[in-house]
């Protein structure tokens, strides 16, 4: 409340929204939480990193096995002198369709390793990398088959099987996610004229730059005619031709 001389000017606060105030709060303790862990030895940031994780993927396992309850319940029960493919067989489908028990201490064998390493790799070599992704995975495919029981008789060669086969699955994942995550290689010719377009208000003709190979080099050049052979309607021309012309930059490289 502010009191001035024509009398008394109240102030009001706009109510936060309470899903802003949670979602900001949870960033706090989340960047907090960071912080604390970046100061702290290599074992303890992968005991915790691992032992929070594995948390996380026995949560999200329980909910999957409740949804797989009904498959495993319904798998007969294996008869007495099975051949050894056969009873690996059986064990790779009671892995996969087991109770909300057996998903997730799958499901935290495989989150838990994964992170684990994962951090100690980053730790160890101070990047994260597609190598770093890969060595993860394996730990994580092997401890996976160990655990569960999956494949045959031989569990070592099983478990090396399945690391190799979880670290090429990850690393085919993480290449295709930094292939995604990367702008076109021809977005870099285009970063100055995209801008000029947003600050005009003008972005949905930034296609039309491209399709007529309008690129920042350009810009000084740009004429009317130019323009309009990429279809550009007279009114945003001009806006475009004005910012040219009060731009000091482009005024110069035009004369």
């Amino acid at each position: 409340m502010e009191q001035g001389k024509q009398g008394v000017v109240v102030k009001l606060t706009p109510p936060q929204n309470p899903v802003e105030q949670i979602q900001a709060r949870f960033k706090e303790l989340e960047n907090g939480f960071r912080t604390w862990l970046a100061k702290q030895s290599l074992p303890v940031e992968a005991a915790v990193v691992t032992a929070t994780s594995a948390a996380q993927g026995a949560a999200i396992g329980g909910f999957m096995g409740t949804l797989t309850n009904d498959v495993s319940s319904s798998l007969p029960t294996p008869q007495a002198g099975l051949n050894p493919q056969a009873m690996a067989s059986f064990k790779q489908a009671q892995a996969l369709a087991g109770g909300p028990l057996v998903q997730a201490r799958n499901f935290a064998v495989m989150t838990g390793v994964n992170a684990g390493i994962s951090s100690v790799m980053k730790r160890l070599r101070g990047k994260e990398d597609v190598q770093s992704s890969m060595v993860a995975a394996f730990g994580s495919g092997a401890m996976f088959s160990l655990v569960s029981g999956m494949g045959g008789p031989n569990q070592a060669a099983n478990a090396v099987t399945s690391g190799l086969f979880f670290a090429l699955v990850q690393g085919g994942l993480f290449k295709l996610g930094e292939k995604f995550s990367q702008p076109p290689v021809e977005d870099v010719y285009y970063a100055k004229t995209r801008s000029m377009l947003n600050n005009l208000g003008l972005q949905s003709y930034e296609k039309n730059f491209k399709k007529g190979l309008l690129t920042d080099t350009t810009l000084p050049l740009l004429t009317d005619s130019a323009l309009r052979d990429v279809k550009i309607p007279p009114g945003p021309r001009l806006l475009i031709l004005d910012h040219i012309q009060r731009n000091p930059e482009l005024r110069e490289r035009r004369s």
